[in-house]
């Protein structure tokens, strides 16, 4: 972790303080417990997995749509940590499915369901089709695992939101702030809890991940130089998580208090870290023609040819933040963690009607993405969207 920290401009971890004071309560709560993780093979899946299991619970299932992320995290947990006298099984499974449906009848018995699944790219925004599995992932595997959570008889229901539903500005962002509504429904059901936060530091899929995957295929690092990012570790990512699921009082979402040692750092600055960190010399290109060419050369020189551009695609947001004004806050509770505190806040009418519209989409099997920004702008009036015309997969 102490490199990651370096690389994100930091020194020592974030919820230190927080963990040490409370791992007492975490472990005797967890060994006497139930857990089920859904999306846990993801970047932030596994970490949460494995604060879990290093605790020793009295089951923990683990279900993911990855088979070969799931085996990898079994691998990782075999490899650090052992074994544990509870139960530990992973399912490879849509949550979505009839299977999945299955397999909750058939046991169902837990204390504490984590839902970590999500489409988490403003990438996926850019068609109609990618746009509604979003949708449904984020928003009604969701309010469905919960309503099952629920049958059950399940303690307490976790699940993962964003900082970008703060204000959103992307389809993503969006798509967040409605599961919040629809948790919020639920809540009258079910103690529930969220965590918002920042970027994971090299998660599957990021940009700062895909730096490994440029240096391995000796291509160019590319990154835009106006962007600055909030980011956690993927264990710091694990630490909120559960902390949050296992003393989130219900409707609580936590995130990363700002303080000196949670700071902005733009992607840029972190490709430069990174490559001086792996021995090269940044090169600034001034296109992809030339980055591209240079990388086949450049890097037996100690150079690495690099592309940093200002970001003009649909969805980038200019700041972040964990919460709006509008929102009651409990900052004395935790060192390093901030509580929003809520009421139960949403309109059963807009959420029948947004279900319903959606339904409607998929049983005619046609919808435009304009149609579903429609949508979204129904169920959150001031909505910052604006579409450029231009997507990440345009360019490098």
């Amino acid at each position: 972790m102490s490199q990651i920290l370096t690389l994100i401009g930091r020194d020592k971890a974030l919820f230190t303080t927080d963990i040490n004071k409370h791992n007492e309560a975490l472990k005797a709560i967890i060994f006497e417990s139930n857990f089920l993780v859904i999306g846990g093979a993801g970047s932030i899946g596994q970490a949460v997995t494995k604060e879990i299991f290093k605790r020793n619970p009295k089951k923990l299932h683990v279900v993911d749509i990855s088979e070969n992320n799931m085996v990898e995290l079994v691998r990782d947990i075999r490899s650090s940590f052992g074994y544990i006298n509870g139960e530990f099984k992973t399912f490879a499974l849509d949550i979505g499915s009839v299977e999945y449906d299955a397999f909750i009848k058939s046991d169902g018995q837990y204390d504490y369901v984590l839902n970590l699944s999500a489409l988490k790219h403003v990438r996926s925004e850019k068609d109609p089709f990618t746009l509604m599995r979003m949708i449904e992932t984020n928003i009604f595997n969701t309010d469905k695992t919960i309503k099952q959570s629920i049958k059950n008889g399940t303690k307490k229901y976790f699940c993962v939101s964003t900082d970008k539903a703060a204000n959103p500005v992307n389809m993503m962002g969006a798509s967040k702030r409605i599961m919040e509504m629809f948790v919020h429904k639920n809540s009258k059901n079910i103690n529930v809890s969220m965590a918002r936060f920042a970027n994971v530091a090299f998660s599957d899929g990021s940009l700062l991940h895909g730096f490994n995957q440029r240096i391995q295929k000796q291509q160019p690092i590319v990154a835009p130089n106006d962007i600055k990012r909030y980011f956690v570790t993927p264990q710091e990512s694990g630490e909120l998580c559960l902390m949050s699921c296992i003393f989130g009082e219900n409707r609580d979402i936590f995130f990363p208090k700002l303080s000196e040692n949670l700071h902005l750092i733009s992607f840029a600055d972190i490709a430069v870290k990174y490559l001086e960190n792996l021995g090269y010399e940044p090169y600034l290109c001034k296109d992809e023609d030339e980055a591209r060419t240079l990388a086949k050369t450049l890097p037996k020189e100690g150079k690495y040819p690099c592309l940093f551009t200002s970001s003009d695609t649909t969805g980038e947001k200019d700041f972040e933040e964990f919460f709006t004004v509008n929102e009651t806050l409990d900052m004395e509770r935790f060192s390093n963690l901030g509580v929003i505190k809520n009421e139960a806040d949403f309109d059963e009418v807009l959420l029948n009607a947004f279900e319903t519209k959606i339904k409607g989409f998929k049983a005619n099997l046609a919808w435009t993405k304009e149609e579903i920004v429609e949508a979204f702008f129904k169920m959150i009036p001031d909505f910052g969207h604006k579409e450029t015309g231009k997507y990440l997969d345009g360019k490098m």
